[in-house]
């Protein structure tokens, strides 16, 4: 049995759905900089910067 999918907006093609993003982990980006605007983040020995920009945009450098 075949599952057909329709969306009638170009933006819910690529939305997860509602469930998924509930299971997820939330962190606030300004707890993780603990108010101030870069955070240093790890992953197997890596180190990436986390910067909030003037526009309060996030940016994740390696």
């Amino acid at each position: 049995m075949r599952t057909i999918m329709t969306a009638t907006r170009p933006s819910e093609f690529s939305r997860p759905a509602t469930s998924v993003l509930a299971r997820l982990p939330q962190h606030d980006a300004t707890q993780l900089t603990r108010g101030g605007n870069q955070a240093l983040i790890v992953l197997d020995e890596q180190i990436y910067q986390l910067r909030i920009t003037r526009a309060g945009k996030l940016i994740l450098t390696k």
